[in-house]
């Protein structure tokens, strides 16, 4: 295939945190919506420690054929490039505590956040050195467990693309890349009302990703996303080499542009029919 299409748990953002879905359900779910690919969420669950937890889920996800792909470390776990080094030395240890359950669910990668939170107006180059910094000793270390480490554009000096890529390159490891994420705004977000090009940032980012995360939030009459043109977007990482899987990460917080915003499971459907007719399209 020209790429494969995974399913990301934070699509399911509101009916985990409002109590209305089990995170060990979600290898059954995505099983029953088509997906043999899923991206867990750090938020959703229960404990990074609990074996019997931990094995469970392991044990859903092979009864129902489905393959983990990465953990999603969330804002809670810190940011590797956070200006204070105490703090940025403990988010180094909060995202490594991902490594063992990510090994348990055969994942490959988990996520490394750089900090929406740190000022996008700070130093450009010492945040270079800074972020560096934190995400080299992480690297390192999932290296040893033969985990990468993938940064997502997050807003902040990440949503700068030139600037992540930059960062990437100076830690020059080979179990860590990029996370490119569709999303043209939070995500490309640069602070004082400023967005980066979020198709030209994609493309920028292509060259150091491990996976990508399609962000959608709304879709016209015609099944198109409204925020992101797809058709472009996808020629972009398909013309970069990629092609592996694409994870779909519906955006249920984003505020409704129309009535009828479609609720979570709907927005995972609508986006995977997108993506496959896509691919149908460009292969």
């Amino acid at each position: 295939m020209l790429y494969k299409i995974a399913l990301a748990e934070s699509s399911l953002r509101t009916m985990i945190l409002g109590g209305e879905f089990d995170h060990l359900d979600f290898p059954e779910f995505a099983r029953a919506n088509g997906f043999d690919a899923v991206e867990y969420w750090s938020m959703a669950f229960k404990s990074a420690t609990d074996m019997k937890y931990l094995n469970e889920l392991k044990r859903r996800a092979d009864d129902n054929g489905v393959k983990g792909l990465i953990i999603l470390s969330g804002d809670r776990d810190g940011h590797l490039d956070d200006p204070d080094d105490a703090r940025r030395k403990k988010a180094v240890e909060n995202h490594y505590k991902w490594v063992q359950p990510a090994k348990i669910l055969g994942c490959s990668s988990i996520r490394g956040m750089f900090g929406a939170s740190c000022p996008p107006s700070g130093d450009y180059h010492e945040q270079t050195k800074l972020a560096v910094d934190g995400l080299h000793s992480l690297a390192a270390l999932c290296a040893r467990d033969q985990i990468n480490v993938i940064v997502e554009n997050h807003g902040g000096m990440s949503g700068n693309a030139v600037w992540l890529a930059s960062v990437i390159k100076k830690v020059n490891l080979p179990n860590c890349g990029t996370l490119p994420d569709f999303g043209p705004d939070f995500n490309f977000d640069l602070g004082d009302g400023k967005l980066y090009d979020h198709y030209k940032g994609i493309a920028e980012l292509m060259p150091f990703a491990k996976h990508i995360s399609a962000k959608s939030a709304e879709f016209d009459a015609s099944g198109n996303e409204i925020y992101t043109d797809y058709r472009r977007m996808m020629k972009i990482v398909v013309d970069a080499g990629y092609h592996g899987y694409v994870g779909i990460e519906f955006d249920s917080l984003r505020p409704p542009k129309y009535k009828g915003k479609p609720t979570e499971v709907e927005g995972i459907k609508l986006t995977k029919k997108l993506l496959e007719k896509i691919r149908d399209e460009l292969s």
